[in-house]
């Protein structure tokens, strides 16, 4: 008889295979191309309002931020015990974030161990910060989104409220008691190392901080768009910030799919129906889709030119492992 751990890790290895990753980023990629044909009309109309300033101005928050998450990453990769300079830091990060583009979900954590070896932290850590950061940016964009989306007005918004509920659980999750016995189980689960020091409350609550104006920066991005395509900007503020925290939440679980391709999208267009019509909600998601996309490789190129020269800058004196 087979055991609920043995089913579970087959599971687990069906789902993480190759075949079925590219498999289900094929049916994404073919939904998405489907829906702008079958609206090409209105998607066209749509991205014609959209003046080139005003994409341009979507861009700024977008690499914002961006910024925030590897100002969360070195705080937490700090908080562990290796301090990197702010433009160590972002070379590793923003490199390694490339690989969430491709199929898989552990380009990005095999990128960033390596490339912070290349400085002296041990790999152990930098897998350790991988998932801490990514559990931050869960947390704070599921909490953003349920302590913004109940606010949002109009009929078909009101299925939100409910969610306002889970914001007193989420901050509890944010506390150094309830964080770090969840941190430790968490990392077992996943076979990582457990940490090799708690985190702070100092530690936790400037990464929990950051993590929620990275989020508030993504709606903003996100908010610009729809108020060009005609959005009421007051409505349009609840849910264009929630909606977009909520979107890449979905995304992020569905891990079958790179950075959420296709999933994001869709949620982002449901969450958008109250103030923009179908069409141009997905105008939003795609251009959206693409100032992110830009944003990775303006700073990923921006840090690694930065970096020129230092290739040999060591960082800490720690072995590495």
């Amino acid at each position: 008889m087979f055991s609920l751990r043995v089913v579970t890790t087959s599971a687990l290895r069906v789902i993480n295979g190759r075949a079925v990753r590219l498999g289900f980023a094929a049916i994404a990629v073919t939904f998405g191309v489907l829906a702008v044909a079958t609206r090409w009309a209105e998607v066209t109309s749509a991205l014609g309002r959209l003046h080139p300033l005003l994409v341009l101005a979507a861009l700024a928050p977008a690499i914002l931020a961006l910024t925030c998450a590897m100002v969360m990453w070195r705080l937490l990769l700090a908080g562990l015990g290796s301090r990197l300079p702010a433009r160590v830091a972002a070379r590793v990060l923003f490199v390694s974030q490339l690989g969430k583009h491709l199929p898989g979900s552990v380009w990005p954590m095999l990128a960033q161990m390596e490339l912070g070896r290349d400085h002296g932290v041990p790999r152990r850590r930098t897998a350790t910060a991988f998932v801490l950061t990514m559990l931050f940016s869960l947390t704070t964009g599921l909490l953003v989104a349920t302590g913004t989306l109940p606010f949002a007005a109009g009929a078909q918004t009101r299925d939100y409220r409910w969610a306002f509920l889970l914001t007193p659980l989420l901050l509890a999750l944010l506390h150094p008691r309830v964080l770090d016995p969840l941190l430790t189980r968490l990392l077992k689960l996943v076979r990582r190392p457990a940490m090799e020091r708690p985190l702070t409350g100092r530690t936790t609550a400037l990464v929990a901080a950051t993590g929620v104006v990275q989020w508030l920066l993504n709606g903003l991005h996100a908010w610009i768009l729809a108020v060009g395509l005609g959005a009421d900007p007051v409505a349009a503020v609840p849910l264009a910030v929630g909606g977009f925290a909520l979107a890449w939440c979905v995304g992020f679980l569905v891990v079958v799919t790179p950075a959420g391709l296709g999933v994001r999208e869709a949620v982002l267009v449901a969450t958008l129906a109250p103030v923009l019509a179908p069409a141009d909600a997905l105008v939003l998601a795609l251009v959206s889709r693409v100032l992110l996309t830009a944003s990775d490789l303006i700073l990923a190129g921006a840090s690694v030119t930065s970096m020129r020269g230092s290739r040999h800058h060591r960082t800490t004196r720690e072995p590495v492992s």
